[in-house]
């Protein structure tokens, strides 16, 4: 029998609703704990357990501590976004979804909090591993995939974060400051899919602001856009402690705060509805939505699928009732579908059936597999590539050397401070890797970006390595002429020495069965068949963004507007590293001449759902089989707004035997025509002409063929030219964007006194009392993390950036949160020493 959906309990959940009194309905619109929603037993309403992924369960194993970053039971740790995205293969990653599904239900887990589908705006975002893709429309049907595999098991998505988190510095009080062209043809379009074809469950609000905004109270955001609009028919949550005033977010359309806290949110609705200032239709609306997800997650978790109890303690937990050993093979197999072969010179993998392996770096045997931060996985097991290597070559022809010592500086600051003994143990450690290198007939050596460079919570300021990982390529570059980079990173890094090197490997985060699909790539066992869903530049300068990135301290202006990504990188005729949808293989395939099935279509047959088809013919040349992901891209010639050269309009992955044959048939994505005009406030199709590109990658193309659209072209929009002619160093001013955005570009006087709930809780140490509160958060950062390195600069950035609000998630109440804001804005309250005593005892871990 078909899994239920929550609208499939709505006449239910109505009816529940209709008996419950005012208090118990809005009980239900805030959390019961930090993972749990609120239950009614007396009224047949069962709570459900939500719990961080998206590339595996992160279910905490004990009681949650309010940063919900305890130990977590054993899951399969599935490669981040970034790395699936290299799949460019929706299937896979349906495999992916059906295989975390089976491990939420097994564990209890009735929501998934995945995946995340904002694009990726800059390299440097630290939260990017968990993103899919620089386009949306890629990152749409990844997306798609993953949530209609999740939920084809019983299992709840929550399609995250709604919208413009494309940072992460300030993220909880950012105001993210878009046109609206550039919001819905970007980061909402790939949003919009994902709601249209699979209907997530939930849709996580975002932390920032948009447009002036919180995205968790925004009713043109949440009520228009999502509801009306995109028709989606499930629930809003808010990201855990995003919550900013949570009657407005009520109003607007947000019916979940997480987590549960003790802050009085349930009396405000209340207030609120008795008041007249909520209408109770409303409170209705969003009760039936919370109980119809309850009693769909209760009717597809079997009885013997109990869901864990917030106080159970780790050892409550028996072993995952789920095929551990087949699944770690899974991850396996998807990893190596996720590895991007980027440089290959004088064939320098896979390697030979004779030949002698140094296997080299730092994460050689310590991998880096994963992100940090709310998606860390305990994962079930973990491979190193020194030992699938050597089991599949033997110990023999295996020879491994760090080449890094532990205890030498990372780097991860914009310098590199070793001292003298340092360098002294690293030229010691290098001279044993040169040694191993000698008698080696290929060098692998693994290198990336260590945990504390890429990190929720905090952006990367630099694309470097670290210093001490660049000068090891460089010296085993300088002496063997057959030298691999296998790296591990969630997102593009330079590389100073792309040149010197045979061949290049990117790894992402590989999950926990990374190494064994490396290694099954490296040997020639699995062919690379994946392909970079994000630009790698040349330099920081060349991505428009950075102009403005990271903004604040109030708001960041995306000036830049459609020029994301490749879209800037060839309007702009920029150079790269390694342009979006580049990936090689160990055999060649070549391209046909591309065909189009007509060569007009007007717009009425546009608009009645007629799709231009594209099919071009594929001839794998080489003796091995391979996969093949065909491009489309689409060019406007000419049209009457700005538009970047070319846009992602179909791709497709394809399976060519060795010397096989095949003609491949792909319809263009419906909106690969249109673009979203100011004036009229709808996706528009432009008569005109059109180029359909047929690539191997955004600028591998392989054939062109003409497309027209009948009719009389619209009138030029009054534009600024800095736009329609984009120059080589693409910079904004403010007079170009205001006219863009068509108002004024809003304050960013940064924080003053008075300071609010939204002050940074390191801006606010100027008093005695905001000196107090600083030392005892920071105090409870450092325990709550603890002591991981990985986590230091995390701790650091939160300390800085974090508003005062969140700390209602640590049983601070409304009340009691006002009373501290007027105690560090210098102001005398009645019983505030108390207050004050109180709060600080709770961050000490002393009072619960």
């Amino acid at each position: 029998m078909s899994p239920t959906r929550p609208l499939d309990h709505h006449e239910q959940a109505a009816r529940i609703v209709a008996g419950l009194t005012l208090p118990q309905k809005a009980s239900l619109c805030s959390g019961r704990d930090f993972w749990t929603t609120q239950d009614l037993e007396e009224a047949g309403v069962p709570a459900v357990t939500l719990t961080d992924g998206p590339h595996g369960v992160r279910l905490q194993a004990g009681g949650a501590d309010h940063l919900g970053l305890s130990e977590s039971v054993p899951a399969t740790c599935f490669p981040t976004a970034s790395a699936l995205a290299a799949s460019w293969d929706p299937d896979l990653i349906a495999e992916v979804g059906a295989a975390i599904a089976l491990e939420c239900r097994a564990l209890g887990v009735g929501v998934l909090l995945g995946p995340g589908t904002n694009l990726k705006r800059t390299p440097l975002c630290g939260r990017n591993f968990e993103y899919f893709s620089e386009d949306p429309l890629l990152a749409a049907e990844l997306a798609t995939a993953f949530v209609t595999a999740v939920q084809a098991h019983g299992v709840g998505t929550s399609l995250k974060h709604l919208a413009g988190n494309d940072q992460e510095t300030r993220r909880m009080t950012i105001d993210a400051v878009y046109d609206e062209r550039t919001l819905r043809e970007l980061e909402l379009a790939a949003f919009e899919r994902v709601v249209r074809r699979a209907q997530p469950w939930t849709v996580m609000s975002a932390y920032n602001r948009l447009n002036g905004t919180y995205a968790g109270e925004h009713p043109w955001l949440l009520t228009e856009v999502l509801r009306d609009d995109w028709g989606f028919e499930g629930i809003v949550v808010t990201d855990w402690g995003a919550t900013n005033d949570r009657v407005a977010g009520l109003a607007a359309g947000c019916d979940l705060q997480m987590p549960g806290t003790a802050c009085g949110s349930e009396a405000k609705i209340v207030a609120a509805v008795e008041a007249g200032d909520l209408d109770v239709e409303v409170l209705d609306a969003t009760a039936v939505r919370l109980v119809a997800l309850a009693l769909a997650a209760a009717a597809n978790s079997p009885a013997d699928e109990a869901t864990p109890t917030p106080d159970a303690t780790p050892a409550a937990h028996p072993a995952p009732a789920f095929d551990v050993d087949a699944h770690h093979r899974l991850a396996r197999r998807i990893a190596a579908d996720t590895v991007v072969l980027c440089r290959n010179e004088r064939d320098a993998l896979p390697i030979g059936k004779d030949d002698r392996v140094a296997l080299i770096g730092p994460f050689a045997t310590v991998p880096r597999f994963q992100g940090t931060g709310s998606s860390r996985i305990n994962p079930t097991r973990v491979d190193t590539l020194a030992e699938e290597l050597t089991a599949l070559l033997g110990e023999d022809r295996v020879r491994v050397a760090s080449g890094i010592p532990d205890g030498i500086p990372d780097g991860s600051d914009d310098g590199d401070h070793a001292g003298e003994a340092e360098a002294q143990t690293e030229a010691g450690a290098l001279r044993t890797a040169l040694s191993a290198a000698e008698d080696a007939e290929v060098v692998v050596v693994c290198v990336g970006l260590p945990d504390g460079y890429e990190n929720e919570g905090n952006d990367r300021t630099h694309l470097r390595l670290p210093p001490t990982h660049d000068r090891l390529v460089a010296a085993l570059a300088a002496a063997h002429d057959r030298v691999v980079v296998v790296l591990s990173n969630g997102a593009p890094v330079a590389m100073p020495w792309v040149h010197d090197v045979a061949a290049i490997v990117e790894g992402y985060l590989g999950g926990q069965a990374g190494a064994g699909g490396m290694a099954d790539v490296l040997t020639g066992r699995i062919a690379p068949t994946g392909r970079l869903a994000e630009t790698f530049p040349l330099h920081l300068d060349d991505v428009p963004a950075m102009r403005q990135m990271p903004g604040g301290p109030n708001t960041v202006e995306h000036r830049e507007g459609l020029y994301v990504g490749y879209r800037a990188f060839t309007s702009l005729d920029a150079e790269v590293l390694f342009p979006f949808g580049h990936g090689l293989g160990y055999s060649r395939v070549e391209y046909g001449a591309p065909q189009l099935d007509r060569h007009e279509v007007t717009v009425e047959e546009l608009a009645a759902g007629v799709r231009p088809e594209v099919s071009v013919e594929l001839t794998n040349t080489g003796e091995r089989d391979t996969r093949e992901v065909v491009q489309v891209y689409v060019r406007d010639i000419e049209a009457a707004v700005y538009r970047p050269d070319r846009e992602l309009a179909a791709f497709t992955k394809v399976t060519l035997a060795a010397g096989e044959t095949r003609t491949v048939t792909l319809p263009l994505d419906e909106r690969a025509l249109t673009y979203w005009h100011p004036d009229t406030g709808a996706w528009t199709v432009e008569p005109g002409d059109f180029e359909v590109l047929v690539a191997a990658s955004c600028t591998d193309v392989r054939g062109t063929v003409s497309l027209r659209v009948p009719g009389e072209p619209l009138p030029v929009r009054d534009e600024p030219a800095v736009y329609r002619n984009p120059p080589r160093y693409l910079d904004v001013d403010a007079v170009a964007y205001t006219q863009l955005l068509g108002r004024p570009l809003p304050g960013n006087p940064g924080f003053v006194r008075p300071y609010t709930h939204n002050t940074p809780i390191g801006e606010v140490a100027d008093t005695a009392a905001g000196r107090a509160l600083v030392w005892a958060v920071e105090r409870q950062l450092r325990r709550g993390f603890g002591d991981d390195p990985a986590n230091k600069a995390l701790v650091s950035e939160l300390l800085a950036q974090a508003p005062l609000r969140p700390l209602l998630m640590g049983g601070v109440t409304h009340e009691q949160l006002d009373v501290l804001v007027a105690l560090v804005n210098g102001r005398w309250v009645r019983g505030g020493e108390r207050v004050l005593r109180t709060v600080l005892a709770r961050l000490r871990g002393t009072q619960r």
